[in-house]
C-alpha cells in the first residue's frame, strides 16, 4: 500500500469532447491513499467519463494525469492495472459464456500453467466469501446463467482479487444498483475495511445515503465540471441535492399520495408464485402500485416474467386482464435494442399505432419519441441517434417511455432505477403516480426501500414465495429484513 496522504491519482484540467458535446470541461480531481471519495451528480454530469479516464479506457483531449506524483504520457488500461487501479463499471463486463473462474483468469494473466483453473476458482471463491458471506455462487457457474445481482457480486469480488499486480484504488460505479439492502450492506462494510487498511475507493452512487455514510470526501459534478468538493461530514442530503442542481427532495405524506389515487378499479392481475404452498397471492387492481421486496433473487423477477408471459398465453395460477409492458432493470440484456435509434427503441411497443398502411410511419414514430423526450426529459439533441449515445440513466428513461407510450394498462418494473440519479428518480416517481391516478397498474420490484413508499401494498419474497403483505403504513426496512430472513408475516 502507498504511504498515507499521498495522491494515488490526480487529474488536472481534464477535458473530453464527443463531437459537439463537451463531457468534461477542465476537471481537477484526485484521490488520496486511504480514503473513500464519493462522486455524485445527475446522469450526464460527466462522472462516468471521468472514471473512464482514471481507469485508462478513455484518453483526455486536454489536461494531465499523474499517478503517485509521476506524470503519465501514455496512460492506458494495461498501465492502470500495473499501477494498481481497477474499475467496476455500471454496465457489467463479464463474458457470459465463460465460468466465474475463467472470467477471473481474464483479469489475472499471472494465473498460467497447469492448475490455473483451480487457482482462479480458489481466488474468486475466497474473495466472494470475504465480501459476501453465504453468497451461493460457485466458481464453476456460467456467468450468463447468474442473476444480474450475482453477476454484480462477481464483478466486485473480481476487482478486489490480487495476484501479481498491486491493488491500491478501486472505482465502484453504482456497485449496489442490483443488490438488495442486506448484500449492499455487506459490500459497503468491506469497502470501509479496505479503506481502513490503506486502500482507496471511488464510490459512485445515486443512493445518496450510501455516499454520505461511507465516503470520507464527496465530489459533486454538474455539466462536465466539479462544482463542489468537501469532507463528507460537511454535507447532508439536502445540501447534496441542492449542489447537484437537481430537483429538490420532496417528502410525500402517505395520506396525500393516497388522496390523489382513485378507489381501486377492476382486477388487473392475480398471481400465485409457483412455489407458494399457502393461500398468499399477489392481487392488483386498476390504479394500484404494488411493490415487490425482499432479498434479491428470491422470485420477484421470476413472478414478473411469469405475469408478462401469461399476458400472451394463459398460465396456471396467473390471471391477467389487460395488455402488459415490461421495464427491464438489466437494460443491456433485456431492455434496449443496441443497433437501433432512441426513437425506434421507444416505438417498438407501439407498432400498431405507428403503422401507415403496411409500413411504419417515420413521422408518427418521430412524434411519439419527441413527445416522450419532452415528457420524461431524455437528454439528447436528436432522437434518431443510436440508443448508446445516451447515458445509462437516459437509456432507462427511454425504456420507461416505451412502456408508458404504449397501450399497456399493466406496467411491470423489474428494479428499473439502477444507476438513475435522484432528480430523475423523483421525476419518474411522480410520473408513475400520475399514471396510476389515471388507472394504470404498476407491479414494481425494487431493491431500494425508499421507493416502496410509492406503493399501496408491498409483498415480501423469500425462496420464491410471498412471506409478507404490508401496507404503506406498515412499511419499515426492519420489517422487510425480518420477513426476508423468517417466514413470519
Amino acid at each position: 500500500m502507498p504511504e498515507a496522504n499521498t495522491d494515488i491519482i490526480r487529474l488536472n484540467g481534464a477535458e473530453k469532447h464527443f463531437g459537439a458535446v463537451r463531457a468534461l470541461n477542465g476537471v481537477d480531481f484526485h484521490v488520496v491513499s486511504g480514503e473513500c471519495v464519493g462522486l455524485v451528480g445527475h446522469n450526464g454530469a460527466g462522472k462516468s467519463t471521468l472514471m473512464h479516464m482514471v481507469a485508462g479506457t478513455l484518453r483526455p483531449d486536454g489536461g494531465e494525469i499523474a499517478v503517485r506524483g509521476n506524470a503519465e504520457i501514455d496512460y492506458s488500461v494495461a498501465r492502470a492495472l500495473k499501477l494498481g487501479i481497477r474499475c467496476v463499471f455500471q454496465e457489467l463486463s463479464l463474458c457470459p459464456n465463460l465460468s466465474i473462474a475463467e472470467n477471473t483468469r481474464i483479469s489475472h494473466p499471472a494465473l498460467t500453467g497447469l492448475g490455473w483453473r483451480r487457482k482462479a476458482a480458489n481466488l474468486i471463491a475466497a474473495k466472494l466469501d470475504e465480501i459476501f458471506p453465504d453468497h451461493g455462487i460457485s466458481a464453476d457457474d456460467i456467468a450468463g446463467d447468474l442473476s444480474i445481482g450475482r453477476r454484480q457480486m462477481v464483478e466486485v469480488a473480481r476487482a478486489f482479487t490480487v495476484t501479481g499486480d498491486p491493488l491500491d484504488l478501486v472505482i465502484l460505479d453504482e456497485p449496489t444498483s442490483s443488490l438488495d439492502a442486506h448484500t449492499a450492506g455487506q459490500l459497503l462494510a468491506f469497502v470501509r475495511r479496505f479503506v481502513a487498511g490503506g486502500g482507496s475507493c471511488i464510490l459512485i452512487s445515486h443512493v445518496l445515503g450510501e455516499v454520505l455514510q461511507n465516503a470520507d470526501r464527496i465530489v459533486v459534478m454538474r455539466d462536465g465540471k466539479v462544482v463542489a468538493t468537501d469532507a463528507a461530514k460537511a454535507f447532508d442530503r439536502d445540501r447534496l441535492v441542492a449542489t447537484m442542481g437537481g430537483a429538490e427532495a420532496r417528502e410525500k405524506i402517505a395520506a396525500e399520495i393516497a388522496a390523489a389515487r382513485p378507489a381501486a378499479g377492476p382486477l388487473r392481475v392475480r398471481a400465485r408464485p409457483e412455489r407458494q404452498q399457502d393461500g398468499k397471492e399477489l392481487v392488483a387492481h386498476a390504479g394500484e402500485i404494488i411493490g415487490l421486496a425482499g432479498l434479491a433473487g428470491h422470485g420477484q423477477t421470476d413472478l414478473l416474467l411469469a405475469i408478462f408471459k401469461a399476458a400472451q398465453r394463459a398460465r396456471t395460477g396467473i390471471e391477467v386482464t389487460a395488455p402488459v409492458a415490461l421495464v427491464a432493470g438489466d437494460r443491456q440484456s433485456d431492455g434496449i435494442f443496441p443497433q437501433w435509434s432512441i426513437a425506434e427503441n421507444i416505438g417498438i411497443r407501439s407498432l400498431a399505432r405507428l403503422r401507415k398502411g403496411l409500413l411504419i410511419s417515420p413521422r408518427r414514430e418521430a412524434e411519439l419519441a419527441e413527445f416522450w423526450k419532452q415528457k420524461i426529459g431524455i437528454r439528447t439533441p436528436d432522437m434518431t441517434n443510436n440508443i448508446f449515445s445516451l447515458s445509462g440513466g437516459n437509456q432507462q428513461k427511454a425504456l420507461f417511455a416505451r412502456a408508458l407510450g404504449s397501450d399497456a394498462e399493466i406496467v411491470l418494473m423489474d428494479d428499473p432505477m439502477r444507476g438513475v440519479d435522484i432528480g430523475t428518480k423523483l421525476e419518474v416517481y411522480d410520473l408513475v403516480r400520475e399514471e396510476a391516478a389515471k388507472g394504470r397498474t404498476f407491479l414494481w420490484y425494487t431493491t431500494e426501500t425508499e421507493e416502496l413508499d410509492n406503493c399501496d401494498h408491498i409483498h415480501v419474497f423469500k425462496n420464491g414465495r410471498i412471506v409478507a403483505n404490508l401496507t404503506r403504513d406498515e412499511l419499515t426496512e426492519e420489517k422487510i429484513i425480518q420477513s426476508s430472513f423468517g417466514d413470519a408475516a
